[in-house]
């Protein structure tokens, strides 16, 4: 395996631990507002809870790739600061819950010994970088994209050029055609594709722009059949710096990249993604195919006396949890984890158990499932038999058996509803009535606790996420059902359609009427979706009317799923996308600090971060004083233009030209070492001449 530097290695990680825990004291003696604490803290995987007083903390593990080493780590790191639990998510990271605020820079010091990083896993960042989790060993691929995905990741993790945007960006490489990392539901996606040119293998991606979930889903647009491979980075950055300058800052529901291209068009978003190009820290970049290579597969162990604990469950649980992989003679096998909460101790466990008889590289599924790696024959029965030891050898991975959730009401501000008790007894229930469709793999159940889809209901063949209707004077959880949302390959995807809202204690007969009415009625090798489009919307809805019916309610419909008191709505205030920072005296201190950050960089020859530093300076300071003249407009570009009308043709501020000419040199020059030091240079006067505007306004007043 390839060494890397660990992130305590990297002296900036140790600068950064040690200013978090500087600014989390300061935060308690009130000498940094909520609003920049928040912020700050976000961008650093701290997370608050609905439990007040205790954090989540989301640890950022790129394509989900961790090792044995760094799951007993993250463990004991539970066991010592947090539940003693690990939740694996959507985006293929590790959460864990009620840690303390004071003990995140220390809990992140040990995560670091072992390369594990907190850093941008919440906030207005990039988020994790996902990718299929079957990438280097999928038969079906062109190429794998874990050195891509990596190399991206490293690439953004603390670029400021997309550290404090007006909202997350999300990205994934799909491995294949097949598009199991769903490009089309993020901000950018890429799927490999191969030319052969002269008799020349090249490499590159199919891009996917402006897709999204939440509370209106957007499916992305293919804008490029083929990107290069060594123009996927410089792409990336010119994207996310149009986005950084263009895009909302106030509302934050219309913050995301999508509403930006819907605003502006397509089109120009484009063109502006062109003219960033000059201002690129790199403009070509050919990825080291071996940054990520393939583990070590273990050595071979023979068996000769193992038989399987339950001989049907093991055909089964081989049937729909095992696949060939590429490299002959080895196999994947796939782990479900019910609602993605695997305890510390089993976790514990299941690398003891299986530690000699897999590669030491596990993958985090967008399922909330495990992929182990480079298993041979001889071994499949000894980990059938450990896993069901272990409880975790349910079959019908990645099938209708196997429902994906968010946490909902355990831990999330937002949750409505008690999404993971919900998914375990819809689990239960297709087991136990519905068997066949745990080979089903073409019709997928996802659960959100609210609308915002974090448990990827938006994109599901049967969807709910948690609401709330009236009857009777009270209140009581609800559930609004989505139908035939979902993957269809290439880019290309679906998003389900809102059908009916039914109480939460009546998902189960959702349920029992869709999947025997799509037995009986389907045609012959019939999709869901293909059955969907045939029947119609007004089919389902009718169908499902009568589960809507409020004059039958029972008392046990007015308890949520898990709990035992009469439901009551408590949503709080959601960090998932950071807030919006207008305080003056904070955004004149945001603008210091980053000059003191083109500094540092211009110091090291980081000539374009040291520019973007500047850059930002620039905009804070003009945004401030705009917001002391009651002026909050809502995207950078916007504060530059606002700016100029405001200041500069009234003469309180004088340039050659205009404000907005001399803030955008940032995109007319390469980032060079003469152009850095003159931009900082005005950057800094400006700096200081706001200062001293402000100064002279306040003595005013």
């Amino acid at each position: 395996m390839q060494s890397f530097r660990t992130e305590l290695e990297n002296p900036l990680v140790e600068q950064e631990i040690i200013e978090l825990e500087q600014k989390i004291r300061a935060f308690q003696q009130g000498t940094i507002p909520d609003e920049k604490f928040r912020s700050l803290r976000l961008a650093r995987g701290v997370y608050g809870q609905r439990q007040p007083g205790v954090q989540m903390v989301r640890i950022k593990l790129p394509f989900g790739k961790v090792t044995f080493k760094q799951l007993l780590k993250i463990a004991d790191i539970s066991d010592e600061y947090a539940s003693k639990n690990l939740h694996l998510t959507t985006r293929q990271d590790i959460q864990i819950h009620y840690v303390s605020l004071d003990k995140t820079p220390e809990l992140w010091a040990k995560l670091a010994e072992d390369d594990i990083t907190l850093r941008e896993a919440c906030g207005n960042t990039v988020r994790n970088i996902t990718a299929s989790p079957t990438a280097g060993i999928d038969p079906e691929e062109p190429f794998d994209v874990a050195p891509y995905a990596q190399a991206l990741f490293a690439y953004l993790l603390r670029n400021p050029v997309c550290a404090e945007m007006g909202r997350k960006f999300k990205m994934s490489f799909s491995s294949s055609d097949k598009d199991t990392a769903m490009s089309y539901i993020h901000d950018l996606g890429f799927i490999p594709k191969v030319k052969i040119e002269n008799g020349v293998e090249r490499r590159g991606f199919k891009v996917m722009i402006g897709g999204g979930l939440g509370a209106q889903p957007f499916v992305a647009t293919p804008i490029n059949d083929f990107l290069p491979e060594e123009e996927l980075l410089p792409f990336t950055e010119t994207t996310l710096r149009v986005f950084d300058r263009h895009g909302e800052r106030n509302n934050r529901n219309k913050a995301r990249f999508k509403y930006l291209i819907q605003k502006i068009g397509l089109e120009e978003v484009l063109n502006l993604i062109e003219q960033e190009k000059i201002a690129n820290k790199t403009k070509l970049h050919f990825v080291d195919r071996d940054l990520i290579v393939q583990p070590e597969p273990p050595l071979a162990i023979v068996h000769p006396s193992a038989e399987p604990i339950d001989g049907l469950a093991y055909v089964l649980w081989r049937n729909t949890n095992v696949f060939s992989q590429k490299q002959e003679g080895f196999y994947g096998v796939f782990v479900k984890v019910l609602t993605g909460d695997l305890s510390t101790e089993k976790a514990r466990l299941l690398i003891d158990a299986i530690k000699d008889h897999v590669a030491d590289e596990l993958r985090i599924t967008q399922n909330q499932g495990l992929l182990l790696k480079y298993v041979r024959e001889d071994s499949l029965v000894h980990i059938f038999n450990a896993l069901t030891a272990l409880g975790l050898a349910s079959p019908g991975f990645e099938s209708t058996s196997d429902v994906t959730t968010c946490p909902g009401t355990d831990t999330c501000n937002l949750g409505i509803s008690n999404s993971t008790e919900m998914a375990r007894v819809i689990e239960t229930y297709i087991h136990e009535f519905h068997e066949e469709f745990i080979y089903e793999q073409n019709l997928k159940i996802k659960i959100s606790g609210c609308m915002n889809s974090c448990g990827q209901h938006g994109l599901a063949h049967i969807g709910f996420h948690g609401s709330s209707v009236k009857a009777n004077g009270k209140v009581l959880p609800a559930a609004q059902v989505m139908l035939a949302g979902g993957t269809l390959g290439n880019g290309y995807g679906r998003v389900a359609e809102r059908i009916i809202k039914v109480p939460t204690k009546r998902v189960l007969q959702v349920i029992d009427v869709l999947l025997r009415d799509y037995k009986v009625n389907r045609l012959a090798d019939e999709t869901f979706h293909a059955y969907y489009d045939r029947q119609t919307k007004d089919y389902f809805y009718q169908k499902l009317k009568p589960l809507a019916d409020l004059t039958t309610l029972t008392d046990d419909e007015f308890v949520d799923w898990g709990h035992q008191e009469t439901f009551a709505t408590a949503i709080g205030v959601g960090e998932c996308a950071g807030v919006v920072i207008d305080l003056v005296a904070t955004l004149l201190l945001e603008a210091e600090e980053k000059l003191d950050w083109a500094d540092l960089a211009f110091e090291k020859g980081q000539y374009a971060d040291a520019i973007y530093h500047a850059y930002s300076s620039f905009v804070w300071g003009a945004k401030a004083l705009l917001l002391d003249k009651g002026i909050n407009v809502s995207t950078q570009s916007a504060v530059i233009q606002e700016f100029d009308a405001q200041f500069v043709t009234t003469q309180t501020f004088e340039f050659p030209t205009s404000f907005s000419d001399r803030v955008l040199q940032i995109n007319k020059y390469e980032p060079e070492e003469e152009f850095a030091k003159s931009y900082i240079t005005q950057s800094k006067a400006f700096y200081y001449e706001a200062l001293n505007r402000r100064e002279e306004i306040r003595l005013s007043n």
